[in-house]
């Protein structure tokens, strides 16, 4: 079974304009080959991969079945997700690695708030009117990953609650 991170964003930017962005971010950290014909409809459509074999993909977010999630105690109802497959054949926390240097370099150029996690489960970051936590999982988080955020942040776990959680 893959495993993927969502990037998920409530931002009034079209899909499009995400792609875009994710595209420049991806290009410039050197994470797509520079003589890759990917474009951001590319990344609308099939998805590309990265460098380190992570699979990506920007799509809009369709309204949750059983309802908007609530995290950080307010309404989370994401406009556009950035979808990461892990390669389970390549090095993991390498890709990781990508991933939070992509989520982040969006993030820088995205504005919005944001939730970087997995299945709903694990957080990773929350971004919630301007304000970074990252969770205090040292094993999301060890000192490399750290050291390249260029905004500030702070240390807090988060979970997604949903209508009938409560």
């Amino acid at each position: 079974m893959a495993i993927s991170y969502s990037l998920d964003l409530v931002t009034p930017l079209t899909s499009l304009e995400v792609a875009q962005k994710l595209n420049e971010v991806a290009r410039s950290l050197r994470l797509l080959d520079a003589s890759a014909t990917e474009t951001p409809d590319t990344l609308l459509g099939v998805g590309t991969v990265t460098a380190y074999g992570t699979w990506i993909r920007v799509v809009t977010a369709k309204p949750l079945p059983w309802g908007d999630p609530m995290i950080g105690g307010r309404a989370f109802a994401a406009t556009v997700s950035v979808v990461f497959r892990l390669d389970k054949e390549a090095d993991i926390s390498a890709q990781q690695d990508a991933i939070v240097r992509l989520a982040t370099g969006l993030l820088s150029q995205v504005s919005g708030d944001a939730a970087l996690h997995v299945d709903y489960e694990d957080v990773w970051l929350l971004r919630q009117g301007g304000d970074l936590s990252l969770s205090e999982r040292s094993d999301f988080w060890p000192a490399h990953r750290l050291v390249g955020l260029a905004s500030p942040y702070r240390r807090q776990d988060h979970e997604f609650l949903f209508p009938e959680d409560d």
